[in-house]
């Protein structure tokens, strides 16, 4: 069983049309606010999974591991939840594209809802065995390494679950915004003065891609590079912060700060910085070797 309700419906179609958009009704919440609650999502996702990458099974405790993870996911859950009802509140044509935003949040709130029951499962499992109770009520009483076992594989349902969160939570907000900008709706608050790398750095720690490792920034993905310069001055508008990250061979994280989820969200839909290329010098016209014959 489900252990978080179903979203709410979202909002009748004609609560808003096209027109109205334009005009800027009297709105509960920004324009951006969804797409700001998703980006603080994702960080929660790359958190969440940061913390499965070290929950273990052969402590003294494991069913107490387990528990305290439940709340986690269920967090999770209930803040992609929490991000259909802001939607509501947005006086919004119901797009196609809004439509997928949608479904795109239901997406995320169902899978972490799946892994919360999973590791709960686990727990039954391990508490039930030390019990002396068999897990299936017909089945044969499993030995405490078996149950193990059983507890495991939740756990890699788990983990196989929410792996992607924070990039899909980071699509959806990027397809949200860039929607409203198309329909007339731009955000209210300019964002911050970015260069292509502060913007191609902010994006990637949005997904969760940037760790730290004796001051030197890893990236997950091959084709972006983070210097640390960056980073420290992203830091130094208040725009990311490090936590530290239980990643083996990883020191910290690198998250967006509200701060930094309030400014990257305007830059969705508005046309990306080019990147910076090497200037390299002009190349001067060769040196005839010949006078041109005169008459």
């Amino acid at each position: 069983m489900s252990t978080t309700p179903e979203p709410s419906s979202p909002m009748p179609y004609a609560a808003a049309d096209t027109a109205a958009e334009r005009n800027h009704p009297p709105q509960m919440t920004t324009p951006t606010a969804p797409a700001e609650h998703l980006l603080l999502l994702a960080a929660d996702f790359t958190r969440h999974n940061d913390a499965l990458t070290r929950l273990r099974l052969n402590g003294s405790s494991p069913a107490t591991a387990l528990t305290h993870q439940t709340a986690s996911t269920q967090h999770l859950a209930n803040s992609a939840l929490h991000i259909v009802d802001t939607l509501n509140a947005q006086p919004m044509y119901h797009s196609p594209a809004i439509r997928t935003v949608y479904a795109r949040v239901r997406q995320l709130a169902h899978p972490a809802t799946d892994a919360a029951d999973h590791l709960l499962d686990a727990v039954d499992i391990l508490d039930d065995t030390r019990a002396g109770i068999p897990v299936q009520d017909e089945g044969p009483l499993l030995t405490y390494q078996q149950a193990l076992g059983e507890a495991g594989s939740r756990l890699t349902l788990v983990r196989d679950l929410t792996a992607l969160g924070a990039q899909d939570a980071l699509t959806t907000a990027e397809l949200l915004v860039t929607e409203r900008r198309r329909r007339g709706v731009s955000p209210l608050h300019q964002p911050p003065a970015l260069s292509p790398a502060q913007d191609a750095a902010l994006r990637a720690v949005a997904r969760g891609e940037v760790t730290i490792t004796d001051d030197k920034p890893y990236v997950r993905r091959d084709d972006i590079r983070v210097t640390i310069s960056t980073i420290r001055s992203l830091e130094s508008r208040g725009l990311v912060a490090r936590e530290h990250c239980p990643l083996w061979l990883h020191d910290e994280r690198v998250h967006l700060t509200a701060d930094g989820c309030h400014g990257l969200a305007p830059t969705f839909g508005r046309p990306r910085p080019p990147a910076l290329t090497p200037a390299r010098p002009a190349s001067r016209p060769a040196a005839t070797t010949a006078h041109a014959a005169t008459r």
